[in-house]
């Protein structure tokens, strides 16, 4: 569960009195004020919107997390806030770790923003988050609080989701460009059939692998990926999950798992300490057995992003990797 910090009340006021004394407007937060301002906090929207604007010039998309920081550990500054102010459009995951954004939104300047709230976007296909047998029971909430049900925010990990999402993306794009609006929709189209393509491989490594399976000795962001193939899953943590610390009986759980189902494997998320995985490993019959790592998509850098990588290119190597293990 995601607990927020005072800090960001202390960064929209930060925010708020910079704007009031230095008269800030978008065109000092833009590098080119004539562009349609597109701001996304998570590298998969980024990467998204950009196949969508394919070669327009009129937009300008910032990737706000492009330090790598895990989406759940994520406290805007207050010139993330000043940014966000008076974009023409912000998109974002909307789930516990964005609670964030509704008080950013509220201090808007820019009241005709477009906003694409990923959850939104998925609606019924939405999925609350899942406790599976044997997973750490995470810390109790406060007493008095009285929240909704939590959803999983990991909605990207899901082509179809994707699907949906850059529907919604697209719109918003026309809403704000309508002479480009015809490149938009069919760089949308070409899009969704490079994911549909992807997503019938995804099907066919499922529908053939040999284990139908798989073990984190992790948080288990995936849920949404799984779902869409008919894979089980058994692992340490829920996605969301702050712990970083698994119970003796915890680790031995999943231990007997791998035993029980035969599986050689135990899988770790990108930038994650492999100690529990390997703890799962050494507890079992057999101590040979390999770790392995899928990416989540969380914690994309800059860097990353200028090497070439994209959404479809991390989400074929994770389908190469459980091919390998599945199959």
């Amino acid at each position: 569960m995601k607990i927020l910090s005072g800090k960001f009340a202390a960064a929209v006021m930060a925010a708020v009195l910079s704007c009031s004394f230095t008269g800030c407007s978008q065109g000092e937060l833009s590098s080119d004020p004539e562009k349609i301002d597109v701001i996304c906090t998570t590298f998969s929207e980024y990467d998204w919107t950009r196949q969508i604007v394919g070669d327009s010039k009129n937009v300008e998309i910032t990737y706000l997390l492009d330090n790598g920081v895990d989406l759940h550990n994520y406290q805007p500054s207050a010139e993330d806030i000043m940014k966000i102010s008076d974009c023409d459009m912000f998109v974002y995951v909307g789930g516990e770790s964005d609670k964030w954004v509704d008080d950013a939104l509220k201090e808007a300047r820019n009241k005709d923003m477009q906003v694409v709230k990923l959850l939104d976007s998925i609606g019924d296909f939405a999925k609350e988050e899942e406790v599976k047998e044997g997973m750490e029971a995470e810390e109790e909430e406060e007493e008095g609080e009285d929240e909704g049900p939590e959803y999983d925010e990991h909605v990207w990990l899901s082509l179809r989701n994707a699907e949906i999402c850059c529907e919604d993306i697209c719109d918003s794009l026309c809403k704000l460009d309508s002479a480009d609006a015809e490149g938009y929709k069919a760089n949308l189209a070409a899009y969704n059939a490079e994911l549909d393509a992807l997503d019938s491989e995804y099907m066919d490594m499922a529908n053939n692998a040999k284990i139908k399976t798989i073990v984190f000795g992790d948080r288990f962001p995936f849920r949404y990926l799984v779902d869409d193939y008919g894979i089980d899953y058994f692992a340490a943590f829920v996605g969301c999950s702050a712990e970083t610390e698994a119970s003796f009986e915890t680790i031995v759980g999943l231990s007997n798992k791998i035993d029980e189902l035969g599986i050689d494997t135990v899988f770790t998320i990108e930038n994650s300490d492999p100690s529990i995985a390997q703890a799962v490993i050494d507890n079992s019959a057999d101590k040979s057995r390999s770790i392995e790592t899928l990416n989540s998509i969380q914690s994309v850098t800059a860097d990353t992003v200028s090497s070439g990588a994209t959404y479809i290119s991390i989400m074929r190597q994770n389908l190469e990797t459980l091919r390998k293990v599945l199959d």
